[in-house]
């Protein structure tokens, strides 16, 4: 079960990376069905808070009428940043299920728990590594075009100063 709704979770990585938004997807699963979608938006909204796991903690709540979001399930391609691991927290989410882990901002283990802290007044029950090997290597692949992209401009920049 936890594949079928991390693919969802991918189909929605893909939707960010065909706008050219990090590709971060994920959905909210309530007695077994997906009550939301989302995908990192934040630099066509140009909004910080546009994440993935924002979207859909937002959508999730209209969709139940309700802040609290306790027998939740999110599916996450990417481990959550302190932004978004707090309002997992915060919204009472059940549980997170984790495609691929993030080194270098991820609050949900890689850096630091927050999903987890006994010190807060919910924890959330935290699964890692559903189809691992896909969600990183659509990051890899996104920031791996992003990088020749970047490479290519600057050479027509060169190019054109030469002229």
């Amino acid at each position: 079960m936890d594949e079928k709704y991390m693919r969802e979770a991918i189909k929605q990585a893909k939707k960010a990376y065909n706008i050219d938004e990090v590709p971060i997807g994920c959905v909210v699963v309530y007695e077994n069905k997906i009550i939301a979608r989302a995908y990192n938006k934040r630099n066509t909204k140009k909004n910080t808070l546009a994440h993935a796991e924002i979207i859909a903690i937002d959508k999730a709540s209209k969709v139940l009428g309700d802040w609290r979001l306790e027998d939740c399930s999110m599916y996450i391609t990417l481990e959550p940043c302190p932004m978004c691991a707090g309002a997992i927290v915060q919204s009472r989410m059940k549980e997170v299920i984790i495609g691929s882990m993030n080194p270098k901002a991820g609050c949900a283990g890689s850096i630091i728990n927050l999903l987890q802290m006994e010190e807060f007044n919910h924890q959330v029950q935290l699964k890692t590594g559903v189809l691992e090997e896909e969600c990183t290597l659509l990051l890899k692949d996104f920031f791996k075009s992003l990088r020749v992209r970047k490479r290519e401009m600057k050479m027509e920049k060169n190019n054109t100063v030469a002229e």
